[in-house]
């Protein structure tokens, strides 16, 4: 693989920082130290420039934050950075270094991708349950046991350095690794990113075991054979690899089945070969916010981007 240079010196770009300030932003205008940012860009770049090129940027604190996560429902620790400086200098890192990193990415890898996503993913197994009955009979569903904490700070730090040979560069993703005791924080711009970057060499292992058609949405992925046996050797051989190269498990609620029998139940619907279905809990949801809706003399903002 041929190493990444000289990439320190676009993000300490003021005009790269200045995006960074604008792009960090969106969705938080009306929020008072925002708008203090906004208003002196100039300044305020100047001052996370100066951080950066004397390597004086330290990470700040995190403001922990316990949500219910409706879609996948259980409970979820969110890790918030400070606006300033830290989700400034998140934007001002990828935003030179994610062509970098979609260069090497598996074209079905689709989470926090853009121009991917769970319409992307849908897409995709749609038409391969449809197109091609033979090579999608049976499928493997597996998903990685709490994937954001077990992340290994020590193999991320290694993948990168095969990656980049910009040791400016290295610093800085260090120090964000760094800013979190263990894993990755949910979060952070830049978690969605590494843990992609992270299960990059694990996407094209699971493709050179001859699998017909594999599709990963963050860390659930399926995997489409017309083979049981050669597919539950494919799935040992997974679950080996993600033990021993990058020390994540496998859940123990793993399922192969056959397709015809009851679909595939991935990003939020049921895909069959001739029709798609919402997940029941998604349908139910829908259902109780429209009767909240009904009972109501107005649509709150909150309910109807929630049905949207």
């Amino acid at each position: 693989m041929k190493r990444v240079g000289f990439l320190f010196e676009k993000i300490c770009e003021k005009e790269n920082i200045i995006r960074a300030i604008n792009n960090s932003a969106k969705g938080k205008k009306s929020r008072r130290r925002v708008q203090k940012i906004l208003g002196r860009a100039d300044y305020y770049a100047r001052e996370i420039q100066e951080m950066l090129v004397e390597k004086t940027y330290v990470p700040g604190g995190y403001i922990e934050e316990i949500i219910w996560d409706e879609n996948g429902q259980k409970e979820r620790t969110i890790f918030k950075p400070k606006y300033y400086p830290d989700q400034i200098v998140h934007w001002c890192l990828m935003q030179v270094l994610e062509p970098v990193l979609m260069r090497g990415m598996y074209y079905y890898c689709c989470a926090s991708v853009p121009g991917r996503g769970i319409h992307y993913a849908l897409r995709a197994v749609k038409k391969w349950l449809k197109r091609d009955w033979k090579h999608t009979k049976y499928c493997v569903k597996m998903d990685i046991k709490k994937f954001y904490p077990s992340i290994d700070q020590e193999v991320l730090k290694g993948l990168f350095r095969k990656k980049l040979k910009d040791r400016d560069t290295l610093w800085l993703i260090d120090m964000i690794i760094e800013s979190h005791k263990e894993g990755l924080p949910i979060g952070n711009y830049t978690s969605q990113w590494f843990s992609n970057f992270y299960l990059e060499g694990f996407d094209h292992y699971v493709k050179s075991l001859g699998v017909k058609y594999y599709v990963r949405y963050m860390d659930d992925f399926c995997l489409f054979g017309n083979n049981k046996k050669k597919l539950h050797q494919a799935r040992a051989k997974v679950e080996q690899y993600l033990n021993e190269v990058l020390h994540v498990q496998v859940k123990g609620n793993w399922q192969l089945f056959r397709v015809d029998d009851r679909g595939v139940d991935f990003v939020g619907y049921r895909i069959f070969r001739d029709y798609c279905l919402l997940r029941k809990g998604t349908a139910l949801r829908i259902s109780r916010r429209m009767r909240k809706i009904r009972a109501g003399e107005e649509i709150e903002y909150k309910d109807a981007a929630a049905l949207i």
